[in-house]
């Protein structure tokens, strides 16, 4: 049996009682998740991984001279701290599963070298009729954030999955039926060069401190550019936030163990990991992608980057919501814009509400996300 003539697990009512038994149950045993500490090179590690070079977060130098006195994690470093908020999902084993949104609420700024506790629930299911697949069941988990030794609540957010039928996406899925008849797009230098000027004009707003009074409703952000995508963007981001599944010999043998559906044989007849959709282009087609693609909480992450860099040091990002609509794969080249919409003041904050669309190089709409964020008063 070829690769495309694959047949995987389907969606089953079964599946879907059993899940439902689960609703509001706290997870008891959760994922190991890929860091238990906010250390300096953690930190690091995660900012780079989604090209944020903001010194606050890596530079202890520069971050001594702050009003933290020391570097502090970017806020969706918290994806590295829970599987559960990441996008490992529980039952339906085989049914594919793609990360598609978060809405996060932050309560404190993550210090350096603080250490989490994590507490998961899940949330709710939802059926789906959708384009990539036909029916799928929007899968939210809810997970809560805690500084391990003080008990002060860091976080909390709701993420979701789509589990979705790899054979009816491959087969019969429409969403990216004209994208596949283009094929790829290869740029020329002058492509290439009009969109590198956006990272040439990045600005890190840092210690020039944003005041609410000088915020406008209406005011654009800087445009931010990710991409053009490659594998490698794709593994430096799991390099800092850990994977789900990525394992290596022995634990790559454990883990398949454990949950057989987590190997998957590719070419060589070697069981692999369903992750490699994000790096191996023949198993992306296989699950119905156009391709390897990034991964969602790296574009979550990406939309809370644009809204760190424009606020400052001493903005602080209460919330952010983010909806991922489409695949991003290898070749494409996302541009985040954005715009303040609301100034308000509440319980004392001075809040202002950010509305963002990130669309890929075709105007193909790639994500939408807000963010509300609280500046000082002058």
């Amino acid at each position: 049996m070829n690769d495309m003539t694959r047949k995987f697990p389907k969606i089953t009512e079964e599946g879907l009682d059993d899940l439902r038994k689960r609703i509001g149950v706290k997870i008891e045993r959760t994922v190991e998740p890929w860091c238990y500490e906010a250390t300096r090179d953690n930190i690091r590690h995660y900012a780079h991984g989604i090209g944020d070079d903001n010194p606050l977060w890596c530079d202890p130098a520069y971050a001594k001279t702050t009003k933290y006195g020391d570097v502090v994690a970017l806020p969706s470093f918290l994806f590295a701290t829970s599987r559960i908020i990441s996008g490992y999902v529980g039952g339906l084993p085989g049914v594919h599963a793609m990360w598609s949104g978060a809405n996060w609420e932050w309560h404190k700024p993550i210090l350096r070298n603080t250490e989490f506790r994590t507490e998961a629930y899940l949330k709710d299911l939802i059926e789906h009729e959708t384009r990539f697949a036909g029916k799928a069941v929007q899968q939210i988990y809810h997970v809560d954030f805690y500084d391990a030794k003080t008990g002060d609540m860091l976080a909390a957010a709701d993420s979701w999955c789509f589990r979705t039928d790899r054979d009816q996406a491959r087969e019969n899925g429409t969403k990216y039926t004209e994208a596949k008849a283009k094929g790829r797009r290869v740029y020329t230098q002058d492509e290439l060069d009009s969109y590198n000027k956006y990272y040439a004009q990045e600005t890190i707003r840092g210690a020039e401190t944003r005041y609410w009074d000088d915020v406008t409703e209406g005011e654009e952000l800087p445009t931010m550019v990710k991409g053009p995508m490659t594998a490698t963007g794709f593994i430096a981001y799991a390099q800092g936030w850990g994977g789900l599944y990525i394992r290596a010999n022995k634990l790559a043998w454990q883990l398949q163990q454990k949950h057989p559906s987590a190997g998957i044989k590719n070419r060589f007849g070697i069981p692999d990991c369903p992750e490699r959709v994000h790096w191996e282009e023949e198993f992306a087609l296989e699950v119905g992608a156009p391709g390897a693609y990034d991964y969602g909480p790296e574009r979550a992450s990406w939309l809370t980057h644009q809204v760190t860099n424009w606020m400052g040091d001493d903005g602080f990002l209460a919330q952010a919501k983010s909806q991922v609509r489409r695949h991003n794969p290898e070749g494409d080249i996302i541009l985040i814009h954005a715009s303040v919409i609301r100034k308000f003041e509440k319980d004392g904050r001075y809040l202002v509400e950010v509305q963002q669309r990130a669309e890929q190089q075709d105007g193909e709409m790639s994500a939408i996300g807000s963010a509300i964020v609280e500046l000082p008063k002058r």
